[in-house]
C-alpha cells in the first residue's frame, strides 16, 4: 500500500530497479535493501518498494538457489 514503509527484515521488490531483497534499514528518505542471496545494499525510494507475497518470495528464493547452482557447476 502506498505510503507504508516496509519493516526491517521484510522481503520486498524495488519496482524501479526490478530487483528483490530484504529491508536492512531506513536511512533518510530511503529504504536500504540487500539482495536475498546477500551482496551489496542499495537505497530504494519507498514509493517504488512493495512487500512480496508468499508466492513471489518463494519464486525469488528458488531463482537465487538456481543461480548459485549454475555458478557452482562452472
Amino acid at each position: 500500500m502506498p505510503g507504508e514503509v516496509p519493516a526491517v527484515g521484510e522481503a520486498v521488490r524495488d519496482t524501479a530497479r526490478d530487483r528483490v531483497g530484504r529491508v536492512m534499514g531506513h536511512e533518510g528518505p530511503y529504504v536500504q535493501v540487500r539482495p536475498l542471496g546477500g551482496g551489496r545494499e542499495w537505497d530504494a525510494d519507498p514509493c517504488h518498494v512493495r512487500t512480496l507475497g508468499q508466492d513471489e518470495l518463494l519464486s525469488a528464493l528458488l531463482a537465487e538457489v538456481n543461480a548459485r547452482a549454475r555458478q557452482s557447476t562452472k
